[in-house]
């Protein structure tokens, strides 16, 4: 972040303030000082230039009004921001609620105890209580509407702070020896404090600050610190919550008088005054801090005494309340964002998420896509790519750790421009720092660099991409401790045991080009080092710590910005007199090269000697060192190409993340494009040629060349795109040349410049209607070729008629609009894609009816015939099969939809080989379902006559065994014996088929029961098929003649039944 001092208000008659709040919804600023000063301020901007917005547009004041009712110094103010109240306390304990009507604020309410001073009050998050403690032990809780909830007096005890928690469970009492109480909102003791920042603290203090930060942005992280608790005497700790045994401590260093969190908890101020080096005089100083204890920056303020500090609601001013002045800086925020292929993506906490949500914000087609990652670090890009670092989640595998190494503590996400994750790399190194390039991704913490040599899948053949996981053998991933120097040469081995050494002089800052890696260190040393072979080449010393780093294009200068906002230069490669490869102008000392003040820079992709750098609130463009104009803005710079520079004005878009606009993206043209432009539009295209001779640029030749092709100055033109070499623009100008026409030159000149409609109107004017329909076949606009074959005829119209009917049944069918695709589709007689589309209407009438439509053999049958069976249509799906002489296909289906009767019929009726195991299969399905009889029947229906007999005999003994009744087991054994019977007939017509009459019938009989004997493995079913009937018709007769009262002749059957 970046912090400097914007404004200055000054007190009427040099009234000190004793405190300052700044109210977070409604922006009005409420100071309180000697002489029961109380002023309400407003700061709005105002300006009628749309494209000034947020710091960079003028504020003034828009309200100023002071509240007359205290006597006293005015020393507690405090804001209800819910209800839109302001409430003041002074010396004499005089406290004030003011409400706001007309514009003006008034009196509401007055409540004076008489008995002590009014220390502290806090309204709880959701304002509907208010807690206010005297000095002499005293308690008020009361509601918004100025009822008294409760009271109490802790005896012997002098109180100085309250602060309520975010849920407002729970009161913390700051007492004036240091200590703090914790009660719960109904006024009981709970218990006390413990102050780990108070550990081994002697002589007296004071507390200088409790703030509790209600988390209504969300938090940074899951368990984020939020309550801070500070001492006049600099010491300062964090806590998670009340009773923290593990807060965060701060060493200050700082006489503190005022704390304050931000509006989303990420940053911490803290006011107060430094002893000078001389110490003649206290030097007032603004410090932030992380919520885990990591320092920021430091503001030095002027004045003699610093009482308070207070921040505006989103983040980006802070007021303080100097002597008789109201200072106010402005804060440039560390977004976590970046800038890949037209995509913007920013980061930003949500109050009912635990995660940070990342936005990809296509600026190009206007499209976000979101992606939740807990713990987010940081968001790097290049090119198209996107690197998210985060802190390793427990709950994930870690399936690209080295399982030898442990778990990994970080991680490396490779998106693309929409966030899909391309790859990712788990690491024990904090990434403090991370740098991208085309090809490698490094990160660093304070002792070391790990570097990584990502790929992307789409250039990566399948049997790479299979062994991604041996990328770290294959050296692709390496780790350097800041102190080694690398030869390049034995580098390979990834061990993150050498990243914990300890080392005297950590790193602060990195950056890369594809060729050059520098790393920065607090001493001021700037090492470089060669990519990809990463090897030491340099070492270089500097006078003062760098904060940020950045390479030119060729990775010839380096810009680096210092803790205070200096910007200074330094070539780590000699440079040639010659300048960029284009011109001859004068690189310019960049040894004698300084601004303060900056906090964002840039350089050209294209041209060394070009940047452009924030600061404050202007934007400067150099060229050689020298600048241009500045232009007004607080963007972030996301790129600065063609002489355009392209900026984002996140402040705006932080404000409602989720709902981007395209109107926070700002674009500039650079002096020399603006000149050239104006040039060419007021003096003249030969002018204009020589000063673009003088400042040559690719993107300004484009600029001639498009200007003198608008006039028909081909020779101009021409030598214009040979300059920017732009071929496909040379072979433009060659074949406009070749046009006799000057009519159909211009028409040629609107298209190329993409005005198509122009273009179109003058091709019909000529009477070249096919020359506009050949246009707009080029751009695919379908739906105006349809348009323009209907206003003539021609031979050729009919096949284009087709072809432009199929496009736009294409269009529709890509955007699932099948019904309207099929309406084209049908007069464009694209059988392929209708079929398509009715499959996807599920409309199989209309594919049945397709079906037929189609001549037998038509490739597109047996497509059909899938799409049937994919929906179980058998019948459709064997009709298709048949129709395209694929049978078997057919059967398949059949049997895929178990529809084995149809199988058989079908093979059967094909004579093919494999009925036998068809019938096998399909019987063993059905015995497989217990149904016995469909497979009996089956095979009878095959005439497989003797597998049926088998099965009918299997049925008729299990019959028997169950002892049913005696005339269905009968039926059964007769059933089974008249399949045996066909089976021999069947045989012995297959014999006589085989003899073809040469023999005598008894021969040929004879030649069939040989067969038969030969065939049969169960001769017993065969040769004895009828004992199973006779034994039970014979049972059968001898019971009937029995119960008839014919004992003799039942004997007799039953004789008979024992020799069957």
């Amino acid at each position: 972040m970046f912090i400097y001092l914007s404004k200055k208000i000054a007190i009427p008659n040099s009234i000190r303030l004793k405190c300052v709040s700044w109210n977070k919804n409604q922006g009005f600023i409420a100071c309180g000082g000697d002489e029961g000063l109380l002023k309400v301020l407003k700061l709005e901007t105002q300006t009628d230039d749309a494209k000034l917005k947020g710091l960079a547009a003028p504020s003034n004041l828009s309200m100023n009004q002071t509240l007359e009712g205290h006597s006293g110094a005015v020393q507690v103010v405090t804001w209800n921001e819910q209800y839109q109240k302001l409430t003041t306390s002074d010396q004499n304990g005089l406290i004030i609620v003011w409400m706001l009507y007309k514009g003006s604020w008034y009196e509401e309410m007055i409540n004076n105890r008489n008995k002590s001073v009014v220390r502290s009050m806090s309204w709880n998050a959701d304002g509907e209580k208010i807690c206010i403690v005297y000095e002499d032990g005293a308690v008020i809780v009361g509601s918004v509407d100025g009822n008294r909830i409760w009271g109490k007096e802790l005896k012997g005890i002098q109180l100085a702070h309250v602060a309520w928690s975010p849920d407002s469970k729970i009161l913390l009492f700051g007492m004036a020896n240091g200590e703090i109480h914790i009660y719960d909102n109904q006024g009981n003791f709970i218990m006390k404090m413990t102050l780990h920042c108070l550990m081994n603290v002697t002589g007296p203090l004071s507390i200088a600050g409790i703030h509790w930060y209600a988390g209504t942005e969300g938090y940074i992280e899951p368990d984020c610190p939020c309550l801070a608790i500070c001492y006049d005497n600099g010491r300062c700790q964090v806590m998670r919550y009340e009773n923290d045994d593990n807060p965060v401590v701060i060493e200050t260093g700082v006489n503190v008088a005022s704390i304050q969190w931000n509006h989303c908890g990420s940053v911490l101020a803290i006011a107060g005054s430094l002893r000078s080096a001389t110490g003649d005089k206290d030097l007032n100083v603004l410090n932030f801090y992380t919520p885990f204890g990591e320092h920021l920056r430091t503001l030095k303020v002027p004045g003699k005494q610093i009482t308070a500090v207070s921040w505006e609601g989103g983040g980006l001013r802070i007021g303080l309340a100097v002597d008789s002045f109201i200072y106010f800086a402005n804060i440039r925020p560390d977004y976590k964002w970046g800038y890949c292929s037209n995509t913007v993506v920013y980061a930003y906490t949500r109050p009912e998420r635990m995660e940070y949500s990342v936005v990809f914000w296509d600026t190009k087609n206007n499209e976000k896509f979101v992606k939740y990652v807990k713990s987010l670090m940081s968001v790097t890009t290049c090119g198209d790519f996107c690197i998210l670092a985060t802190k390793a989640d427990d709950s994930h595998p870690q399936e690209d750790a080295d399982p030898e190494a442990g778990a990994a503590t970080y991680v490396l996400v490779l998106c693309n421009s929409i966030g899909t994750p391309l790859d990712s790399k788990y690491i024990d190194i904090d990434p403090l720092f991370v740098t991208m390039t085309k090809n490698h991704v490094i990160t660093a913490s304070k002792e070391a660099f790990y570097a990584w040599q990502y790929r992307v899948a789409k250039k990566l053949t399948a049997l790479e991409i299979n062994q991604v996981a041996k990328t770290r053998k294959e050296g692709r991933e390496r780790v350097y401790h800041i102190d080694d120097s690398p030869s390049g040469t034995t580098d390979g081995t990834l061990d993150f045991a050498k990243a914990f050494t300890a080392t005297r002089d950590p790193i602060c800052c990195i950056t890369a080009s594809d060729r050059t890696l520098i790393v920065g260190r607090e001493s001021g040393t700037l090492q470089k080092y060669s990519l990809p072979n990463i090897t030491l080449l340099q070492k270089y010393s500097l006078a003062y710590r760098a904060y940020q780093l950045s390479l030119n294009c060729n990775s010839s200068r380096l810009a680096i910005i210092d803790m205070t906002g200096v910007l200074t230069f330094f070539d780590i490669e000699p440079r040639g007199s010659s300048g960029d490869a284009e011109g001859g102008a004068s690189t310019g000392d960049p040894s004698k090269f300084e601004r303060k003040d900056v906090w964002d820079m840039k350089w050209a992709n294209d041209n060394p000697d070009l940047f452009a750098m924030m600061e404050k609130t202007r934007m400067y463009v150099f060229r050689n060192l020298d600048p241009e104009e500045p232009i007004q803005t607080s963007g972030f710079i996301c790129n600065f190409e063609d002489l355009e520079i392209k900026s984002v004005l996140l402040d705006e878009i932080m404000k409602d993340p989720e709902r981007p606009n395209k109107d926070y993206l700002m674009n500039f043209e650079i002096r020399s494009l603006r000149d050239s432009r104006a040039l060419i539009e007021k003096v003249g295209i030969e002018d204009a040629s020589q000063f673009i001779e003088d400042n040559p640029h690719p993107r300004l030749w484009r600029l001639l060349a498009e200007a003198a092709l608008q006039k028909l100055q081909l020779k101009t033109a021409e030598q214009a795109f040979v300059r920017c070499k732009d071929y496909q623009g040379i072979e433009f100008v060659k074949r406009l040349g070749n046009l006799q026409s000057e009519a159909m030159k211009q028409a040629e000149v609107a298209a190329y410049f993409s005005r198509f409609e122009e273009a179109e109107r003058m091709y019909l004017d000529m009477d070249r209607r096919d020359l506009a329909i050949s246009l707009r076949i080029k751009l695919g606009d379908w739906f105006r070729v349809l348009q323009l074959l209907r206003t003539g005829s021609g031979d050729s119209d009919d096949a284009l008629q087709e072809q432009a009917y199929n496009a736009i049944g294409d269009y529709f069918a890509d955007r699932q609009k099948w019904l309207n695709a099929v309406q084209y589709y049908l007069q464009g007689r694209n059988q392929e894609r209708l079929a398509e589309c009715y499959y996807m209407l599920e409309d199989y009438e209309g594919l049945e009816r397709l079906a037929y439509s189609l001549p037998e053999n038509h490739k597109l049958l047996p497509d059909i015939g899938q799409m049937f069976v994919t929906v179980g249509m058998c019948e459709q799906a064997v009709s298709a099969y048949l129709r395209c002489s694929q049978p078997k296909a057919a059967v398949d289906a059949c049997v895929h939809l178990n529809q084995w009767n149809k199988a058989v019929e079908l093979a059967k009726n094909h004579n093919m080989k494999e009925i036998g195991p068809l019938l096998s299969k399909y019987a063993s399905h059905l015995l497989e379902k217990n149904k016995t009889l469909e497979a009996v029947e089956l095979y009878r229906k095959a005439h497989h006559f003797l597998d049926a007999a088998k099965l009918m005999f299997k049925i008729a003994d299990e019959e028997a065994k169950k002892r049913t009744r005696p005339l269905r087991v009968k039926k059964l054994y007769v059933l089974a014996a008249l399949l045996v019977e066909n089976y021999h007939t069947q045989v012995k017509n297959s014999q006589q088929s085989k003899a073809k009459g040469k023999t005598s019938e008894a021969t040929s009989a004879l030649a069939g029961l040989l067969e038969e004997d030969a065939s049969t493995s169960d001769s017993r079913i065969v040769d004895k098929a009828w004992r199973g009937a006779e034994a039970y018709h014979f049972f059968l007769l001898a019971q009937r003649q029995l119960y008839d009262g014919n004992v003799e002749a039942s004997m007799n059957t039953g004789v008979n039944q024992s020799v069957t």
